[in-house]
């Protein structure tokens, strides 16, 4: 079979991967990996990076003719894959259409429901749920034999149908490395600053998949699963070898939600690394009360360069009760002293805005930031909300989202958005008032001596769509201004 797998002209990774530069898809590169291995014939089309326009993409879609056109989706950038989509049918009514990716695997039903060139959901996992639906339309069955394949939802007789989950993928190692071949690897550009050693080319890679914790506004447990499921030590390294000698790749960028889960495998592949004398540098996110001293002191002898964790919020009341973090901020304090004294960049997440989040006990969470600025890499957000997660659901019970709520809507009155700035996804505002979320953001922003506000004004003024819009951004502009001069004055 002929199969095509799209990435949307808008991308999928968060702005802050995007600024000339970009990590490759590994959700399809796996995918195509697989596919390819069984006898399909694969193209990957990453529209972002080839910087493919709408009538290009139409012409990749006539020309290739594919039974399956695939799109990947992220919540950010879901409606750029809802127009593909709608475009691969109009153009090649005959293939089926497919969507996968964190935003479709939560929002499904949600997707087919007002989507009618949509013609398969693929819920978390692809790969051998492709595998499977490339083999069913092979067989003389074709479509009619959809509902023996987990792990999607479809569309029959105008009627919805949900298959039972695709239970996770227990041995990772049996994955065919991703295709690599099959996109233009040189053109992605993705590159890691390393102190001493400026830009070098990075990739990024999964060496595990799943999440054993359950933080509220994450999809990520339920996506992938709570079951952690890791790659070998000696799986990891072979591939690290290869991208070395084939890609020259310097910088491993473990795109792992918890690298740490398991800190014995850390230790075997830091062994590894060392053992081989292997020229790479690397970086991870991890819990913080996962790690201890001696395992991070053998991380930096293996190569690692920049370690990100998350705190979420300095008020151990909405940390642990709201987000159900269930960690302590002593092991935040010990984490950024290990790091400063073995001259690793520590790099910790904090999100403003959560639910029942009071005044007082945001601004814990800044303090914080501005007692580290000088120590830390700050990352900051305001609260997303994503589709299938606890947060959603607690969005519509205290009506930050209505009931009937679509995500397949770009606007929608009395919902927040900041796509300039925050993706195109409803931010959470609940006790804060905007002018307090505006001054968190831009006291987190000035602690680091830099504001981008102004690089994003073009996209701001073109993505106002409501009085709303226009209030909320001059309320951000006036307390801007104010901090600033407040700034100024104190010097």
């Amino acid at each position: 079979m002929k199969v095509q797998l799209f990435v949307s002209p808008g991308g999928y990774f968060a702005e802050r991967w995007t600024k000339g530069s970009s990590m490759p898809h590994l959700g399809l590169l796996y995918i195509a990996a697989v596919l390819e291995k069984e006898g399909h014939e694969i193209r990957i089309v990453p529209a972002d990076i080839l910087k493919l326009n709408w009538n290009q993409i139409a012409e990749e879609i006539r020309t290739f003719k594919a039974d399956i056109i695939g799109v990947t989706s992220t919540t950010e950038n879901r409606f750029q894959s809802f127009d593909l989509i709608k475009l691969a049918k109009k153009e090649h009514p005959e293939a089926l259409t497919v969507m996968g990716g964190p935003h479709a695997s939560m929002a499904a039903e949600d997707c087919l429901a007002h989507i009618p060139d949509l013609d398969i959901v693929v819920k978390g996992e692809g790969e051998e749920t492709m595998r499977e639906l490339c083999r069913a339309l092979e067989g003389d069955g074709g479509k009619e034999t959809l509902s023996s394949i987990a792990g999607i939802s479809y569309r029959k007789d105008e009627k919805i149908h949900t298959n039972p989950i695709r239970l996770p993928i227990k041995d990772l190692d049996t994955i065919p490395r991703p295709a690599y071949h099959l996109i233009p690897f040189e053109t992605y550009n993705f590159r890691f600053e390393v102190p001493g050693r400026g830009q070098l080319p990075a990739v990024n890679m999964m060496s595990s998949r799943g999440c054993p914790f359950n933080c509220n506004f994450c999809a990520t447990p339920i996506n992938w699963g709570r079951l952690v499921r890791m790659r070998s030590a000696e799986n990891i390294i072979d591939e690290i070898e290869f991208l070395i000698n084939e890609y020259g790749v310097k910088v491993i960028f473990f795109f792992d939600d918890t690298f740490n889960t398991n800190p014995k495998r850390v230790h075997a592949i830091c062994d590894l690394i060392i053992e081989r004398k292997l020229d790479i540098f690397f970086k991870c996110d991890v819990r913080i009360d996962l790690i201890d001293k001696p395992l991070l002191v053998k991380m930096k002898e293996a190569g690692l360069f920049h370690l990100s964790f998350g705190i979420e919020a300095g008020s151990e009341r909405v940390r642990n009760q709201v987000v159900n973090k269930k960690i302590e901020v002593d092991d935040f304090h010990h984490l950024v002293e290990w790091c400063n004294e073995l001259d690793i960049i520590p790099n910790a997440f904090f999100i403003f805005s959560h639910p029942t989040e009071t005044w007082e006990e945001a601004q814990e969470s800044i303090k914080i930031i501005e007692q580290y600025k000088d120590k830390i890499e700050a990352s900051v957000a305001i609260l997303h909300i994503y589709p299938g997660t606890p947060l959603e659901k607690t969005a519509k019970e205290m009506g930050v989202l209505p009931e009937n709520f679509t995500w397949t809507k770009k606007y929608r009155s009395g919902i927040i958005t900041l796509p300039a700035a925050q993706g195109d996804v409803p931010l959470f505002i609940d006790q804060l008032t905007w002018a307090q979320v505006s001054e968190l953001v831009f006291r987190w922003s000035l602690s680091r001596g830099q504001v981008s506000i102004f690089r994003k004004i073009p996209r701001i003024l073109t993505n106002i769509r409501s009085l709303g819009d226009i209030r909320r951004y001059t309320i951000m502009a006036f307390v801007y201004s104010k901090l600033k001069l407040k700034k100024i004055f104190k010097k």
